[in-house]
């Protein structure tokens, strides 16, 4: 089913208040992928396994026969992060600014592999072209003895290129024994002082050949391409690897594949309209079908996400035009209508939310109302001029986590001007609370409503001013399914009256499946339908084993469903759980939810308490039981009860104690 049709006229709406304010405002994505059967520890907790990079060549490959035939594949050593032994690896597929390749780069697979002295001639060759004479260094593989390795240290300062003898003892000229490209485990310990470490590596065996590129800027390495290209025209298309420079004056297009905990990781190119995004996410979901990966899970019956994120960036086309760093007021209202609703942070991410997940909001981090106030005030009140520097410095600290970490946030500052750490000052805001999900124009349709939404807050009045005291509001009621649609339609609402109308159908369907039915019954018009909400899991202090320090343990035992009742049934009858009357609220607005807990986990917070279910409902017709059903797991919901009513307790029922909220609280806690 496509789009509703409203979307596209809706997205041009969109660009052309952009193109008036004459701003340019780009989109990026990173989508995460898993096997249609994920196995293994690189599909739950670990980043990497013996299976994700032969999945991420193969991704690569479609990607390139589809949308950019003859583009470069590039191997690079990516992240590396506490408890992980090696760097994460990125693969990164780069084409030119228009989309014409590189380099015109040879597509004979079948063709023949270099011979040893064909490969020295190669690098021999290359250096008389650049005007250095070079001497290729022999080196030994420990890890493959018929493996042919050369080095060759080349550089280039200024627009000169530089070869410099690398005189290395023969008992030295050994790769480590590290597993990798052989440009990653040369014995640079050894390299000549003084000298630029940029190496450029040829490891040849029967399987193929490839090239670790020295790390150059762009116009060098696009000349050491060429070249390689061109003298390597006959042969089969080489492997390469190397560290990607980064491109200032925007004349690629990169897309890259990286590992991430659990996932595959798709790091989209930079989009400069709705349009642009959606197509490319169309194409992923059909290159990703074609090797074996999709955007969800299968838990029983029911689909769920990767378990990774499908985080949206909004940016600038250049950092000296940047939409946001001038207009530091816009900024602050993006942030303060976020907080506002709730719908945008938990109707559209991962069963994990709250404090303890990978994107809690800035009033569930660590920051205080009171500092999130003042810092919103003192921004919006800067003078005119580019600000960008004020805005990070002003915003990364309290759009962290509670340990600090400033990449665990709804929205993240950790690329918008960070000068801590390299890619830090890229201008990007990152929406952090998105789900990956199983159809494509879901994730288009979120994208959209999100840019639609950034779009209607350049106008002043249309702004909100300072921040919602939410208190215990905001992990009771804002957490379930009713209140949460109730907010998505004032959010609709509110761009319908900008003129900015989108069609509720594709959010109403995300929802559905985000909250799936548990139970429902009807009679007449009385009617009752239970559904799974959400329910903020508990940091816990053990590291797992596999999976590295940025995987957390929570506890995720604890779970909550919301019952919600007509009128004619909160009037005729009642609700009886585990033998205990459960009583609809006074207030009929009022909502009415159970947290339980589903298992006993360890480690787990509370070791000591029970497990809940199975869970007995009764339904009540006065003292007749109208209805009974059991809850064993919440992948197969409430069903039908087989065996003898449950014995009444000693107590008569009319005095047997309910179940009870809590004053001002619309869930009931079981584990009380």
């Amino acid at each position: 089913m496509p789009l509703p049709a409203v979307f596209p006229t809706t997205a041009a709406a969109v660009e052309q208040r952009l193109q008036r304010a004459g701003i340019h405002l780009t989109m990026g994505g990173e989508p995460t992928l898993v096997p249609v059967d994920p196995q293994g520890a690189e599909w739950s907790v670990a980043a990497d396994g013996p299976t994700k990079l032969r999945y991420a060549r193969a991704l690569a490959a479609e990607l390139q026969r589809r949308a950019w035939p003859g583009s470069l594949l590039l191997f690079c050593p990516g992240k590396r992060y506490d408890g992980e032994v090696n760097p994460r690896w990125a693969l990164r597929l780069i084409t030119g600014r228009d989309g014409e390749p590189l380099v015109p780069w040879p597509q004979q697979t079948d063709a023949p592999l270099p011979t040893a002295a064909e490969a020295v001639a190669l690098l021999e060759a290359i250096g008389r072209d650049l005007g250095c004479p070079v001497q290729p260094l022999p080196l030994r593989d420990p890890l493959a003895a018929e493996r042919r390795v050369w080095a060759v240290p080349l550089s280039c300062d200024g627009g000169q290129w530089q070869a410099v003898p690398w005189p290395l003892a023969e008992p030295l000229r050994q790769l480590s024994g590290a597993p990798g490209p052989a440009g990653l485990r040369l014995p640079l310990e050894h390299f000549p002082e003084g000298a630029l470490r940029q190496v450029l590596t040829l490891e040849l065996d029967t399987e193929g050949w490839g090239l670790f590129l020295p790390p150059l800027e762009r116009q060098p390495l696009e000349r050491l391409l060429g070249l390689i290209a061109q003298h390597g025209r006959s042969w089969r298309p080489p492997e390469l690897s190397g560290l990607l420079p980064v491109d200032v004056d925007d004349h690629w297009r990169v897309l890259g594949l990286t590992a991430d905990p659990g996932v595959l990781e798709i790091n989209l190119p930079v989009c400069h309209s709705w349009l642009d995004y959606a197509g490319w996410m169309e194409l992923l979901e059909q290159a990703g079908a074609a090797v074996g990966l999709r955007s969800w899970k299968q838990q029983g019956e029911r689909t769920e996400g990767t378990g990774g994120g499908n985080h949206l960036l909004l940016g600038g086309a250049n950092l000296e035009q940047h939409p946001f760093f001038s207009r530091p007021a816009w900024l602050v209202a993006v942030l303060r209508y976020w907080q506002h609703h709730p719908c945008l942070a938990y109707l559209f991410s991962g069963r994990s939310v709250g404090p303890a997940s990978q994107a809690p909001r800035p009033d569930e981090g660590s920051a205080a109302s009171l500092d999130l106030e003042l810092a919103h005030r003192t921004l919006a009140q800067l003078p005119p001029g580019d600000q960008r520097v004020a805005i990070g410095e002003t915003l990364r600290h309290l759009h962290a986590d509670r340990s600090g970490n400033t990449h665990r946030s709804e929205i993240s500052l950790d690329k918008f001007w960070n000068p801590a750490w390299t890619a830090g000052c890229q201008g990007l805001l990152e929406f952090r609370a998105l789900e990956s999900m199983p159809d494509h124009r879901w994730s288009s349709a979120v994208a959209l409503l999100f840019r639609a939404l950034v779009v209607r807050l350049l106008e002043e009045p249309q702004r909100p001013t300072g921040l919602r005291a939410w208190g215990d509001q905001l992990h009771d009621r804002a957490l379930l399914p009713s209140q949460l649609w109730a907010d998505l339609e004032q959010v609709l609402a509110d761009l319908a009256a900008a003129g900015l109308p989108l069609d509720p159908e594709p959010f109403r369907a995300i929802w559905e499946w985000r909250f799936p039915l548990l139970l429902h019954w009807r009679q007449g018009e009385a009617e009752l339908s239970i559904r799974q909400a959400l329910e903020p899991w508990p940091l816990l202090c053990d590291t797992p084993v596999e999976g590295g320090s940025t995987s957390r343990f929570v506890d995720s035992s604890l779970r909550r469903f919301e019952l919600i009742g007509s009128a004619a049934l909160r009037q005729r009858y009642g609700l009886r759980l585990q033998g205990r009357p459960l009583p609809w609220p006074d207030d009929p607005q009022q909502p009415l939810a159970v947290r339980f807990r589903q298992e006993a986990l360890f480690p787990c917070l509370h070791p000591c308490l029970p497990v809940h279910v199975p869970l007995d409902l009764e339904l009540l017709e006065g003292e007749a039981v109208v209805g009974r059903w059991c809850l064993h797991s919440e992948s197969v919901g409430f069903e039908p009860h087989t065996q003898e009513p449950m014995a009444p307790p000693r107590e008569p029922l009319a005095i047997a104690a309910p179940l009870n909220r809590g004053e001002h609280c619309c869930t009931v806690d079981l584990r009380f």
